[in-house]
């Protein structure tokens, strides 16, 4: 009886430690394939499309920039001191816009 339990208690330890390698073995793998997957995607250059404008605080009023520009093609003649204070770090910090349509509804946005 001792006997048979010493096998079983065995047969236990060794389906364990088998089914623990199997576990460890696949973990590996998949941390294996993540890492070369992530090295493919870094290694592909991301295209960013170019922002038709930016919109930041200029002399206390709502300034459109084109480009890298320092001087604003546009003025939004709205106080920028009653903005939220999020809409004011947002301003300070620039607000990239892709089209004229968001332009648009950014300005309509504010204004209410």
């Amino acid at each position: 009886m001792i006997r048979s339990l010493d096998r079983k208690i065995y047969l236990i330890l060794m389906i364990a430690i088998t089914v623990s390698g199997f576990i460890v073995i696949c973990t590996m793998g998949q941390s294996l394939h993540r890492q070369r997957l992530a090295a493919k995607i870094s290694d592909v250059p991301v295209e960013l499309p170019a922002a038709m404008c930016t919109i930041r605080e200029y002399n206390g009023r709502i300034g459109v920039f084109k480009g890298e520009s320092s001087v604003p093609y546009r003025v939004i003649d709205y106080n920028f001191s009653l903005l939220s204070e999020y809409d004011r770090e947002q301003l300070t910090e620039g607000i990239v816009i892709e089209s004229e349509r968001e332009l648009q509804q950014f300005i309509e946005d504010i204004a209410t």
